[in-house]
């Protein structure tokens, strides 16, 4: 069977690069698509010089990494980069199959007539290559190039994650950072469908945000959609979409996680039984769960369950959150956790969208408020104990340095509590425990602030928290970017 031709090769590395040609652009198809809020967080990771290392972009599928891509590179044709010192390589296309990063560097250099950069004097010049776990030991490909070229930036993406997360562990340290681009947040979908005007953001003069809603109920409505429907930018956009979730959101991107990239990365023989495991711990999004009760109900041992959920996890299809004590202390052996859908609209997609007052919707808004906290660095768990009296706090984060809770939320969607806070005695008691003197507690609609035994209440629209903890994330890390 004869080879793909060398001239073949070239003249699709010349078709995926327009910008080479007379345009000096993107194509208009990504052009016109809106920027996500982390490109302002991605770019100058791309743009940093200073050290020698390549970007990995990391994600699940279909949450915007290619269109991500071609976004960094207008940025840098607009900043006054020679055209044809950035190359875009989509490594999973059939035409590349079997030619190393090394190959496809050379056929770069061939295809633009444009020099490798060698000595610390020449331009300095990037190169993406987009889907890059399709080739077979690519971490240790990569990393020889980043030691051997000083001035060229590689920049990788990549959508299984577990072949990403755990080879550039073991084969790049040191030469690889990481970037993880998560479903959209709340904040996102907002800004995507023009509906910032929703929400109202002011900022004190001490750098704190608050968030309010001229109408709480349209926001509501909004919030509603986002779980079901708003964590793909493709499915915002399309109402045919919207009205068969399954066939885009589980078809394209769940069943293709379970049932190729997985399977192929581990071996995975039985995929029915991942596929019947990862449905059971969607459903039960949210909740806690075991690993004695799962293998009971599952007939699946205790072992490769827990292999399966890693597997899950390093896919981006699911999150654990491990458990503490009502005095913040972590138990020594994991048997109990919660398991949360990465992006909420999955489970609409598994079972059917959920309508404001359905009875799993206060599970659906804890798993988009959750879901919000994907690129952040706290150390989240949740606290759960059966002595004196049995009870939970949904979100801690625990000080790495005290190993003690700085701070604490109930999420709730109903607005009873407002006006009945000694309800909620486990808040309380795990307050008091932890010497803490105020605890958000998310709402429905209403906003207030409540003092109970010395414990200040503050509750707000879940809504309203969500947007304000994805839009925080992003500030944030564009501040300490710089």
């Amino acid at each position: 069977m004869e080879r793909i031709p060398r001239d073949q090769v070239l003249l699709r590395l010349k078709t995926e690069n327009v910008w080479w040609g007379p345009s000096r652009s993107i194509n208009t198809s990504y052009a016109a698509l809106r920027r996500r809020a982390y490109f302002t967080v991605f770019v100058p990771h791309v743009r940093d010089s200073a050290v020698r290392r390549a970007v990995l972009l990391m994600g699940p599928r279909r949450v915007g990494k290619t269109v991500m891509l071609h976004h960094t590179i207008q940025e840098l044709l607009t900043s006054g980069v020679e055209p044809k010192r950035i190359c875009y390589i989509s490594v999973d296309h059939p035409m590349y199959n079997g030619l190393s990063l090394q190959t496809l560097l050379d056929c770069y250099a061939e295809a633009s007539e444009c020099p490798l950069p060698r000595s610390p004097g020449d331009p300095q010049t990037y190169v993406f290559f987009d889907e890059i776990q399709y080739l077979r030991n690519w971490e240790i490909h990569l990393k020889t190039l980043v030691d051997e070229y000083s001035q060229l930036k590689f920049v990788a993406s990549g959508s299984a994650a577990a072949a990403l997360r755990l080879r550039s562990t073991e084969s790049g340290a040191g030469r690889f950072t990481d970037f993880l681009l998560p479903p959209l947040t709340f904040h996102e979908y907002l800004d995507l469908l023009h509906a910032l005007d929703h929400v109202e953001v002011t900022e004190s003069d001490l750098g704190q945000v608050k968030v309010t809603a001229p109408d709480i109920n349209a926001l509501n409505e909004k919030f509603v959609h986002y779980l079901n429907f708003g964590g793909y930018p493709e499915v915002l956009f399309s109402q045919a979409i919207q009205g068969d979730p399954a066939r885009f959101v589980k078809g394209d991107i769940i069943d293709k996680v379970l049932l190729r990239d997985l399977p192929s990365l581990y071996g995975i023989q039985d995929i029915q039984e991942l596929n019947s495991l990862f449905t059971t711990l969607a459903f039960n999004t949210a909740n806690e769960v075991s690993l004695e009760d799962l293998s009971q109900h599952s007939g699946v041992a205790k072992n490769t369950i827990k292999r399966y959920i890693e597997y899950l996890e390093a896919a981006f299809l699911l999150r654990t959150v491990h458990r503490i004590d009502r005095t913040g202390r972590r138990f020594q052996r994991a048997n109990y956790f919660k398991v949360y859908l990465t992006n909420p609209s999955m489970r609409a997609a598994l079972f059917a969208p959920l309508s404001a007052d359905a009875d799993y919707m206060g599970q659906l808004a804890e798993t988009g408020i959750f879901s919000q906290w994907f690129h952040a660095p706290h150390s989240l768990y949740y606290a759960r104990w059966p002595q004196p009296a049995p009870g939970e706090v949904d979100i801690v984060s625990v000080d790495s340095k005290r190993q003690k809770p700085n701070w604490a939320v109930e999420v709730k969607w109903t607005d009873r509590f407002v006006e009945r806070p000694r309800d909620l005695q486990s808040v309380l008691a795990f307050c008091h425990s932890n010497s803490l003197d105020h605890i958000k507690v998310t709402t429905k609609t209403l906003t207030d602030t409540r003092t109970v035994d010395g414990v200040q209440m503050h509750f707000e629209p879940a809504s309203i928290y969500c947007f304000t903890v994805g839009y925080n994330i992003v500030r944030h890390a564009s501040a300490l970017r710089g």
